[in-house]
């Protein structure tokens, strides 16, 4: 009687665990089984004004993305800065030695200790002493930024425009015009 009693509370237990509903799951892999290309974006702007600034031989052509993530960080035109530093030190080529004041500040007197910080401590103070108190446009900046010179903001925007068109056609010739 116990050997029947074992045999049939095996056979109860074996059916209720054996019975139980399965539960499968999804065959989906972590992240980390994932094999993907990493997804770095080009910034168009920064290549672009990179082959610009390699085109006047600048020392500033390899800061290119260092402009863009300045002008973004201040919410400027990203032009804007590359432009000044055409008009003043024709892109960084005619500075005072190991000054990286390729802005013409303090009548290029001021140095700075690397390109980098140069365009960060400009583009801040554009942000600041112009743009905020609303001085947007090179015409509104050029009587504080560059006294008592009448053609500074022309000439910011002309490089400007020709950083914008560089490398397009349709906008070649139409600078090619006004030249």
């Amino acid at each position: 009687m116990k050997k029947k009693f074992f045999i049939i509370l095996i056979a109860f237990l074996a059916i209720t665990f054996l019975s139980q509903p399965v539960q499968a799951q999804e065959e989906i892999a972590g992240g980390s089984a994932v094999l993907e290309k990493p997804n770095f974006e080009v910034d168009e702007r920064a290549t672009k004004l990179e082959k610009f600034l390699e085109n006047y031989h600048s020392p500033l052509a390899e800061y290119a993305d260092i402009f863009i993530e300045n002008a973004d960080k201040y919410e400027l035109d990203w032009k804007l800065v590359a432009a000044i530093t055409g008009v003043e030190s024709t892109f960084g080529k005619q500075i005072p030695v190991g000054s990286f004041n390729a802005y013409g500040w303090a009548n290029g007197t001021y140095a700075f200790k690397s390109w980098e910080e140069s365009i960060e401590v400009v583009s801040k103070a554009l942000k600041e002493k112009y743009i905020d108190r609303g001085l947007d446009t090179p015409v509104k900046m050029g009587p504080v930024y560059a006294p008592p010179s009448k053609t500074w903001a022309g000439k910011v925007n002309f490089f400007m425009k020709q950083i914008d068109c560089f490398g397009e056609l349709q906008c070649l010739e139409t600078l090619a015009l006004t030249i």
